[in-house]
Order: C-alpha cells, then structure tokens, then sequence
C-alpha cells in the first residue's frame, strides 16, 4: 500500500484541505528548509506556494522559530490572556493606524468574526460581497449552491460592476452591515481593484451608513499597513492572517474602539471564545516574523515580483498580480502544476505564486525557467 492509499484510508480523498488537492493525488510534505520543500519522495522544490502566502521568510526561518519555541517553553496555550497578544495587538496598530485588533485561528474565522463585527455594531443583517471573492469557509462566504450550505443574509454582486453595486445600495442600503470586499481577489484572477471603484465603494457605504470591510487576509503582505494603504482609503474593519503568524495558525480583525465595542466582554453584546485564539506561540511567531518585514522588505519583495512578472510577460506568459503575488493564467492549471511540480517548482494549484524573502535571484532565475519553458 502506497501513502495515498494509507491516507484515503483514513481522510476523506487523502488530505485536509481541498485547496491543496490535484489528481490523481498531491505529494506529501515532508520538511523545508528557507525557499526548498522536500517531499516524501526525496524530490526537492522551490516553495512558490509557501503555504498559500503564508511564509514570507520561507521555511523554519532561525528566528522565528527561536520566538516560537521561547514562547512555547513558557506554554503553548492558557486559559488567561498574556502578555504576547497585547504587543502583536500594538505591532498591527503602529504598523496600521487600526486601533484595535482581536485574534483567532485562520482567515475564514477572521472573516466570520469581522462579520459579527459588523451587525453587532450597526444592528443591521445584510452583507454585500463580490462574486468570485474567496473569503474563507464560512456558510455565508461560499456560493448558496454549494452542498450544505444554509441560507444567508449575504448580496453577492458582480466584481468591480459599480453600476450594480449603486443599485444594490439605492435598494437596500439601510439593511447593509457591511460591504466585503478583496481588493485583488485570487480567485478571481488577482487582478487590482481599480482606484476610481474603491473610491466610489468607500463614498457609497458612508452614503447609506454601512462598513466597509476589506480582506486582507493574502493582500496584507504587499504593503506595511495593507494593501488598501496603496488606494489611500480608510476601511472601518479589516480581517488579516496569513504572515501576521510567522508560519503558525492565525487570523485577526481589526477597527476602531468604536466598532469593536461590542466584543468587549463588559459590554456583553458579543460572545465570542476561541480556545486557542491568540496562543502565545503564534503571537510570538508572527510579531518576529512581521518586524522581520518592514518598510525596506516589503519593499524589496515587491519589487523582484514585478520583475519576475515583467520577465514572464515578456516571454509571453499570461500572468496577473501585483508586487510578491503573482498569478499565472493558464486553461489547465492542473498540468501547468504538475509540469511545474516535475521542473522543481511548488505553486498554488489555480496558479498562485507566492514569493518570499528566502528566495534568491537563483531561485527566481529557476522559477522563470520553468514557467517559460512549461
């Protein structure tokens, strides 16, 4: 019996997480190291994945992962708060301008989270999204069709169709909580926003007094204080995760005092626990691996992903994204992965790179090879 078969016999298709899966079965990881990923067959990659976004520094970064075992040598988890979610809480509001942020496990709770967020503050239940936005698991954040999914409070509305979303909000704009959006959905191709829109999104919800909520979730890496500081807009919540957690489990939302009232315990309008929200293993991880990312770094990472980006156009490969995000376009993303797989590089199965600072300019000489000769 070979591992996949070991596996399906226990986890329903072999893994845990859909979006990792391509026929007739994925590799298994075994260990990383910096930029390379090592499968259980021996066969050594370039993580372009790096975990959906997730690893900015690469893998077992030296000093993040001392700030995790520092951290859990003390405890990986109590039943009380510490010290370690107060200073990441400081680190995103100096890094931000957001003043307050509260801590979960993953991006789809983040986004569940700032949703109560939103009807809690305004006492209103309608949610407004964009069609082919990824925003996590959540029953309201997944098409209606899909198989055991509950009806919801939630308007989805075509992307960036200002027409339809003026319409929207003539109509039920005194039932809208909050407007969701993505400002360069990768599902949706990772394609920008355009600025004239989000200005227009940012002028309509103040016009009919509803949030604007934006995920930040993957974007948040391209700039210090987040994508949306690029568009020179000021949301009322934002969810974030993936690098704000040095390679650990992670998500958070963040907003005014005003509007994250509610979740203060005293105030008793929200209850929501998480027994594992804000670990101090996480916490420690991710305030290294962000101080490890400034200014200067980000940066640097952007600029070497326009030119990866640029080089791949020039040799005509269709590929979208901006900065350290970059999407390749392709029919079949299934072959293009395991073309890509076989030449040494990990990307996500839709197409998705992800670079990070442990890559080198050999690295990404390595990757363009591939691509372009894929």
């Amino acid at each position: 019996m070979d591992f996949a078969d070991r596996a399906r016999r226990v986890l329903p298709g072999g893994n845990t997480r859909t979006t990792i899966f391509v026929p007739p079965h994925p590799p298994y990881a075994v260990s990383g190291e910096g930029a390379v990923l090592t499968d259980d067959t021996g066969h050594r990659v370039i993580d372009g994945n790096n975990n959906y976004t997730s690893l900015i520094h690469g893998h077992a970064h030296p000093d993040v992962l001392a700030a995790a075992i520092e951290a859990a040598q003390r405890g990986t988890a109590f039943g009380l708060p510490t010290h370690a979610e107060v200073a990441l809480a400081e680190h995103l509001r100096d890094r931000t301008g957001i003043e307050q942020w509260r801590f979960c496990n993953s991006g789809s709770e983040a986004v569940l989270m700032l949703l109560r967020a939103a009807r809690a503050h305004t006492g209103r239940d309608l949610v407004v999204r964009f069609e082919g936005s990824y925003h996590g698991t959540g029953d309201a954040l997944v098409s209606p069709d899909a198989p055991g999914v509950a009806p919801s409070a939630v308007l989805v509305l075509p992307q960036h169709d200002l027409g339809a979303l003026t319409a929207a909000m003539r109509e039920h704009g005194d039932r809208v909580a909050a407007v969701l959006i993505d400002l360069m959905p990768n599902h949706a191709g990772l394609a920008p926003a355009d600025p004239a829109y989000v200005e227009a999104l940012r002028d309509l919800t103040r016009q009919h007094g509803a949030l604007l909520a934006i995920d930040e979730i993957i974007t948040f890496r391209l700039h210090e204080g987040g994508l949306h500081r690029t568009y020179g807009i000021e949301p009322d919540l934002v969810a974030v995760g993936k690098v704000i957690g040095g390679g650990f489990p992670v998500g958070a939302i963040g907003g005014s005092a005003e509007v994250l009232a509610p979740f203060a315990p005293a105030a008793g309008a929200v209850s929501w626990g998480g027994t594992f929200n804000a670990n101090p293993v996480t916490m420690a991880a991710g305030l290294t691996a962000l101080t490890l990312f400034g200014t200067a770094e980000i940066a640097a990472l952007n600029q070497r992903g326009d030119e990866l980006r640029s080089r791949l156009r020039a040799e005509g490969v269709a590929v979208n994204g901006s900065g350290s995000l970059l999407r390749l376009m392709t029919p079949d993303p299934t072959r293009l992965w395991w073309d890509l797989y076989r030449r040494g590089v990990l990307i996500g199965t839709n197409g998705l790179l992800a670079l990070s600072t442990a890559m080198t300019p050999d690295h990404l000489d390595q990757i363009a090879e591939a691509v372009t000769t894929s």
